[in-house]
């Protein structure tokens, strides 16, 4: 079932435009900063735990049916569900080549 609580005032910018989007939305090669949890706290913690924590780095590898991204110099896989529920912002500049 689908997130239906949306990123709060750390995803927008002047306007109210959104400048975030779900990981899972992201392009493979590019850079992001986490900017929110949106998920079981539970799961939050335990994603903390993994390193996906508020205003870390990471880097999107390969975006498929999962995800694969890079965060403390660790390779993760996220299945498509639980990257919908980490909101980052893109980091300027930083797409790299996949």
């Amino acid at each position: 079932m689908k997130q239906d609580r949306v990123p709060n005032s750390a995803c927008e910018r002047a306007g109210g435009m959104r400048s975030c989007c779900p990981l899972s939305q992201v392009r493979s090669g590019t850079s992001v900063r986490i900017k929110q949890l949106l998920a079981a706290p539970e799961l939050c913690q335990r994603l903390r735990e993994l390193g996906f924590c508020e205003e870390k780095k990471v880097r999107c590898l390969l975006q498929s049916r999962s995800v694969v991204c890079e965060v403390c110099n660790v390779r993760l896989g996220l299945c498509a569900r639980l990257a919908d529920s980490i909101w980052v912002e893109p980091i300027a500049g930083r797409q790299e080549a996949a």
